[in-house]
């Protein structure tokens, strides 16, 4: 029997199979996302009583009834950027690891804002569509070069910042607004506002995540603050723009054109229909939320979150977990006996939870070689590395007793 089961969804990467192949994991793939009902039934219909993960991207949705139904769940790996799609709070509650990849698409969305900002200078989209249409749109009115002008990113991450590096290339002059001090790369300027950004620059480009913060940031009231002839980009979250504040502002030759790659309602599939306020406008590029969406990012992150679930079902790390308090293999729990066990706990967040455990584990006469605690407001991980054997029956004992306690989330025994 495997270690552990895997459902992968949403073309996954095979880059992701061969990595959880190489920690016993027995991968079942499927090439479109799942719906609550349905994936609640695939993840149930592994035999055995081992542990599963389930990997996503976008349009499956981790909600708390799939939480609930399926208690075997120790793991989700989301295989893109964002996690607004898994209900993380109770994901925390149930002690169940949440991965994404931060990093991974940073350079093909970086690439593809610096692509798109030439595009609408050039005008290219437009006299694209009219050579197709045999249309001979030879002008160099409205085009531009894009030496000289400004680019204004919003949210200056992994992303806007690989962004701006990309765009000091080309001779433009970068500002940028952050909610969070940033060190500035390069030539880049820090903006004290978001008006103040608005207001100078030539394209606005946004790289935000979805938040109560964010949605909606980018209005009518701040769409008139732009520059007249300014274009908009937004490859971040689909509501963070208001669309139709944006049409207004694009056929009313305010602004001169966007790019859209993200959309507040988006197809559940290939098959379905894409419908926006914004079809039709030439002098707008849309594509169907492709910002990371390059063979190099997508192997790169099936392999980033593939480790990640790998480590954490080996070892019990939960380095770059958005769940779960962080741990890695060198905390002072770490082990390197040819007889070692560990004991992983999730816990509630209490006074007296380690005196607890350790009471066990003194009344066994079971010595400790090493342990290591972190917790969040709520959430307590522990390591208790022992010098006893997986197999060890008193171990196992151990494992039981400490996963009876009352305030024990989730408790798991590894092999070091």
């Amino acid at each position: 029997m495997p270690r552990a089961y895997a459902l992968l969804l949403e073309n996954v990467h095979a880059s992701a199979t061969e990595v959880l192949g190489e920690h016993d994991v027995e991968v079942r793939a499927l090439p479109k996302g799942l719906k609550e009902d349905e994936l609640i039934a695939a993840l149930s219909d592994f035999p055995g009583d081992e542990p599963c993960m389930v990997g996503i991207r976008s349009k499956t949705h981790i909600t708390p009834r799939v939480l609930e139904s399926v208690p075997r769940l120790m793991a989700v790996g989301a295989f893109c950027i964002g996690t607004d799609q898994i209900a993380l709070d109770e994901a925390r509650r149930r002690g169940v690891a949440v991965f994404n990849a931060p990093f991974s698409s940073t350079r093909s969305v970086a690439e593809l804002v610096i692509a798109e900002v030439v595009i609408l200078s050039r005008q290219i989209f437009s006299r694209s569509k009219a050579a197709h249409e045999g249309r001979w749109d030879k002008s160099a009115a409205g085009a531009h070069e894009v030496r000289g002008k400004t680019l204004g990113i919003i949210g200056y991450g992994h992303i806007g910042s690989q962004a701006s590096i990309l765009a000091e290339a080309l001779g433009m002059r970068v500002l940028f607004y952050d909610i969070d001090k940033r060190l500035p790369l390069g030539n880049a300027t820090s903006v004290s506002s978001l008006a103040e950004l608005l207001g100078s620059s030539d394209f606005v480009s946004l790289h935000v995540p979805d938040t109560e913060l964010t949605r909606g940031m980018i209005g009518a009231a701040e769409l008139a603050q732009m520059r007249s002839g300014a274009f908009l980009l937004n490859l971040s979250r689909g509501k963070v723009v208001d669309i139709p504040a944006l049409r207004d502002a694009l056929v009313s030759g305010h602004l001169a054109g966007a790019a859209v790659d993200v959309y507040p309602r988006e197809p559940a599939s290939t098959k379905d229909p894409f419908e926006s306020e914004l079809r039709g406008l030439d002098n707008v590029i849309l594509t169907p939320h492709i910002g990371g969406s390059t063979q190099e990012a997508q192997a790169n992150i099936g392999r980033e979150v593939a480790h990640a679930l790998g480590h954490y079902l080996d070892q019990g790390s939960t380095l770059g977990c958005v769940t779960l308090p962080p741990l890695d293999l060198s905390s002072p729990a770490s082990s390197r006996r040819a007889e070692a066990s560990r004991i992983v706990n999730v816990h509630h967040n209490v006074p007296g939870v380690l005196s607890a455990i350790n009471r066990v584990i003194a009344e066994s006469g079971v010595n400790i070689v090493g342990q290591a605690l972190a917790t969040t407001d709520d959430v307590g991980l522990l390591f208790i590395d022992l010098p006893l054997s997986r197999d060890d029956q008193q171990v196992q004992t151990l494992e039981s007793a400490i996963s009876s306690l009352t305030t024990s989330v989730r408790t798991r025994l590894l092999r070091l």
